[in-house]
């Protein structure tokens, strides 16, 4: 199991139209992904569980990868977050 925690800079936070695309990424990998905020978890694979978490501008979310290709979603997700502008 690998984490990072990471600062949303997009604007309009993980909302919609970027929690979509950031679904889509995490669905590319074969393991468990989540996401963290304050108290509250999602997967990371489920629109719907994201948008109900919330994730706005200047929030810190963590993100947690385990199983097959961990390390490779995590990069990959933590890149897009930090390069995610709308």
């Amino acid at each position: 199991m690998v984490f990072q925690e990471v600062e949303i800079v997009n604007p309009t936070g993980l909302h919609t139209r970027p929690g979509k695309q950031f679904v889509q990424e995490a669905k590319k990998y074969p393991c468990d992904i989540s996401i963290k905020k304050g108290d509250t978890e999602a997967n990371a694979k489920s629109l719907l569980k994201l948008l109900k978490i919330g994730v706005s501008q200047g929030d810190r979310i963590t993100i947690t990868c385990d199983g097959e290709q961990e390390t490779e979603a995590l990069a990959s997700l933590c890149t897009f977050v930090a390069q995610l502008s709308e």
